[in-house]
């Protein structure tokens, strides 16, 4: 399983002219096939005039993502396929593209269309900003006040987020700590508490670090 991948940071366009036709690429964040259809919808309606908004887009990253795609009317294969193999291709997940296209007189050909979509996807994502996604696994842990503050300074350095405290009796913790480091901070918290205190997982999220 991948644990750390790069994500878009930010909505992203590029435009380029090709034989007179105008290819506009916009390029957004899509954590889940239900967000990545409605920004795809959102950007195609900001273009009522195009001849084409042509789409791809991948949710996750690797075998296991989600994707889809759509040539909006060019010939079959031409335009979503190429833009979902750059996609695929780029290492970059969670990610959902259109390809606007204002036609302008010239055909381009099934192979030239295949280069311009593709291609101009390509070019947004050359300069796309991007941060990093990293699949977190919750947890609880229940401590006892002396021990709070070492437990705080390690979870620190396991690069966990405190998600919730809950100050009682004892103090509970809600952390979501990386994947990779879970069986790292495991072992460590039980050596800190001598065996007294363990992390209890409950789930695993993708969280994006700014």
């Amino acid at each position: 399983m991948i644990v750390r991948y790069p994500v878009p940071a930010a909505e992203h366009v590029f435009e380029q002219e090709i034989k007179q036709s105008r290819f506009i690429a916009t390029v957004t964040y899509a954590p889940d096939a239900a967000a990545a259809r409605a920004r795809i919808a959102e950007i195609a309606a900001r273009y009522p005039d195009a001849t084409h908004n042509c789409w791809a887009f991948l949710a996750g990253i690797g075998p296991g993502a989600e994707f889809g795609m759509s040539d909006d009317g060019e010939p079959g294969g031409t335009a979503g396929r190429p833009m979902l193999m750059v996609l695929q291709g780029s290492g970059i997940g969670d990610i959902a593209a259109v390809v606007t296209r204002y036609f302008g007189g010239v055909k381009l050909g099934s192979g030239g269309l295949v280069r311009a979509y593709g291609g101009t996807l390509q070019k947004a994502l050359a300069t796309l900003p991007l941060r990093e996604q990293v699949v977190r696994r919750s947890g609880l842990l229940i401590v006892d006040y002396a021990q709070y503050e070492q437990l705080r300074r390690l979870l620190s350095s396991c690069d966990a987020l405190i998600q919730e405290e809950h100050f009682a009796a004892q103090v509970t913790l809600r952390v979501a700590l990386p994947l990779d480091q879970w069986e790292t901070c495991a072992a460590a918290v039980r050596d800190l508490s001598n065996g007294s205190v363990e992390l209890l997982p409950l789930d695993a999220q993708p969280v994006s670090s700014e």
